[in-house]
């Protein structure tokens, strides 16, 4: 329960509880404190045996940590019957992110270059990195793409 308090917490709430209980009440707080939690833990722990006993015997592996998604996620992966495995390994980020970021600087040194050879007419568009949205699909060129305006979509 108090997995994450440090040293350093511990004896801040020892002095803060002596300093706002005093001395001579602090063990009676204290007992009415660890009173209180040992009613709760025991009132969960029949309410999960209510639960388990209402769900059936179908049910009698449940386990309510399973509940939180991060457990439920951690035990879907490390159980292997759909192959998660295999498409989690198989998938790698970095490679897919480099191969389209190499595939996008391909096409710019393209565009540019295409750019370059068509003339001064298009260079001025080309150099402010504008799209020339005038022209209608009937006029492009072969291996020319239509203008894509990122903004507009």
């Amino acid at each position: 329960m108090f997995n994450d308090i440090g040293p350093l917490e511990l004896l801040t709430i020892v002095v803060i509880a002596v300093l706002v209980f005093g001395p001579d009440k602090l063990p009676k707080v204290i007992q009415d404190v660890t009173r209180t939690i040992r009613k709760i833990r025991e009132f969960s722990e029949s309410a999960k045996q209510d639960i388990r006993s209402e769900l059936g015997p179908e049910f009698k592996d449940f386990e309510f940590e399973d509940l939180n998604p991060k457990t439920f996620i951690r035990k879907q992966l490390d159980n292997d019957d759909l192959g998660l495995k295999e498409i989690r390994n198989g998938f790698d980020l970095k490679q897919e992110m480099a191969e389209v970021t190499d595939a996008v600087n391909v096409r710019e040194s393209e565009a540019s270059a295409s750019a370059a050879s068509s003339g001064s007419s298009s260079s001025g568009s080309a150099s402010s990195g504008r799209v020339d949205m005038t022209k209608k699909p009937e006029e492009l060129g072969k291996d020319e793409r239509p203008p894509f305006d990122a903004d507009a979509t």
